[in-house]
């Protein structure tokens, strides 16, 4: 595998006593790449995104960031380099939404210190980064749930990430917001070269928005490679069971897939 970027080298990982939820993945995202992990529920999709973000640490193989072993890299590195983007962000107490981005300044604060003016500017150019600065003064709890998601990707911004990995970004999301936040991450990724991995369900989403794909079907790699190669008839039938048409959109040129059937046989 390449030794820049962010890598999976025949994971496997359990909780406890279960099953194994992770079987010998390997997957690799170089600098700069923007990557979509798909696949139905259950198939270990945030259980891998958590992997390469150091939130867990594998059964057996290895996590690899430029090549190092994950374990072997300092946990305040790690929390400086790389940001991650919960599927639901839930909170003890209120917060105003500059606090919250504020808080993606702690990994480069020192013990006992506290945010000065620079770091205020920078979790404010992260909101204006996200068309949030105009709710800078709301609290967090107060959003809409389009709101709060682009809230909690200015506050992975202002920790000034290499990587920023996202779970089920537009989960619950209107039509609206997800158009939003497929457009935030696309300029992220195009102006500041930023590492960007999503995982999700959302056939359409990763074909708008992801140059390369990764299919995990219960806890292994069905396929990898780019968008246009992975978003194939029976890839997608053995991945969700499903029989799709899929088609170029006539004024974007994305591939839309379209549902047509459940699949008759059984997935594999």
């Amino acid at each position: 595998m390449s030794d820049t970027g962010l890598a999976a080298e025949r994971v496997s990982f359990s909780y406890r006593s279960t099953s194994l939820v992770l079987d010998g993945v390997s997957a690799a995202v170089a600098r700069g790449g923007l990557v979509g992990i798909l696949g139905p529920n259950g198939s270990g999709k945030t259980t891998l995104l958590r992997l390469l973000g150091g939130l867990l640490r594998p059964s057996s193989g290895r996590i690899l960031l430029d090549g190092a072993d994950l374990r072997t890299v300092p946990r305040a590195i790690v929390a400086r380099r790389m940001a991650m983007v919960p599927q639901e962000t839930q909170l003890a107490f209120e917060y105003t939404v500059l606090e919250m981005a504020t808080m993606g300044r702690y990994p480069h604060l020192g013990a006992f210190e506290i945010e000065g003016p620079e770091d205020l500017e920078i979790a404010r150019e992260a909101l204006r980064a996200t068309g949030t600065d105009h709710l800078a003064s709301r609290l967090f709890n107060t959003l809409s749930g389009g709101e709060k998601q682009r809230v909690v990707i200015a506050g992975a911004l202002a920790q000034n990430p290499e990587i920023l990995l996202l779970d089920e970004p537009t989960a619950s999301l209107d039509l609206a917001y997800q158009l939003e936040i497929r457009s935030i991450l696309s300029k992220l990724n195009r102006e500041r070269d930023l590492t960007i991995i999503v995982s999700t369900h959302d056939l359409n989403f990763a074909a708008s928005l992801c140059r390369e794909l990764v299919l995990l079907h219960e806890g292994r790699v069905l396929a990898a490679g780019t968008t246009e190669a992975m978003l194939e008839p029976s890839l997608i039938r053995r991945l969700y069971g499903v029989d799709v048409d899929i088609t170029a959109n006539p004024r974007t040129g994305q591939l839309t897939v379209i549902p047509v059937a459940r699949a008759e046989s059984p997935r594999p």
